[in-house]
């Protein structure tokens, strides 16, 4: 699969975490000043200020909370998590169809990810939609859920109706840059831990493990 969508976030978790973006109205800010040359042009939406002591704090804490979570390790091999940012989308806020920068100040982009802060009745419209090789896919997640999928993919947001749109967006660097071995790599693990779990340990389990870890490190990077 080209993307991964899990729950990544508790509800004690999001309450917290939504007191504490939307405490300060200063610190937010254009988001056109963090966007390329080209997505400067068709993103609208307010973005919570980088430098700020908020936005730094609450970085963190998501970046941890995606480094210490087994299957989005195992999808994602993360090498680097970068560029974390929070944003919202009112009323005539979107983000026409762009594909992110590959590289950045803070790192190589593999994948990107948008994690839901707000329940999805509270919004109308706010889709992220994904090109696929034939039409296009919507994504709107309960709160708490995360989607990780390619940063080689056009994306955008769409025009949000009524209510507000909270989400934390960032990029992976990954280990694998390819994402068609990524994916190879995530269906063998993921084989391999589901016959762990079934049968126990075995010789022949064993060989599935040594040929997935030396291609990881034949792959890696």
């Amino acid at each position: 699969m080209d993307y991964l969508v899990h729950k990544l976030l508790n509800a004690e978790s999001l309450k917290s975490l939504q007191k504490t973006l939307l405490a300060n109205e200063l610190s937010w800010q254009d988001g056109k000043k963090t966007a390329g040359s080209h997505a400067s042009k068709v993103k609208n939406n307010l973005q919570l200020d980088r430098k700020s002591k908020i936005s730094t704090l609450a970085s963190e804490k998501i970046i941890q909370c995606i480094t210490s979570d087994p299957l989005i390790k195992s999808f994602a091999l993360p090498k680097r998590i970068h560029g974390v940012m929070f944003t919202r989308s009112s009323k005539g806020h979107g983000y026409g169809m762009h594909v992110d920068n590959p590289y950045m100040s803070s790192g190589r982009s593999d994948l990107s990810f948008t994690l839901f802060l707000n329940e999805r009745n509270e919004y109308e419209g706010g889709e992220l939609c994904i090109q696929e090789m034939q039409g296009h896919k919507n994504f709107k997640l309960d709160a708490g859920e995360i989607i990780v999928y390619p940063s080689t993919t056009l994306h955008s947001v769409q025009k949000v109706n009524s209510g507000e749109r909270l989400v934390c967006v960032g990029w992976i660097e990954s280990y694998v840059s390819s994402n068609e071995e990524r994916k190879l790599l995530f269906n063998l693990d993921a084989g391999a831990k589901a016959l762990l779990s079934k049968y126990g340990r075995s010789d022949e389990l064993d060989l599935i493990f040594l040929a997935y870890s030396n291609l990881l490190r034949r792959l890696g990077r």
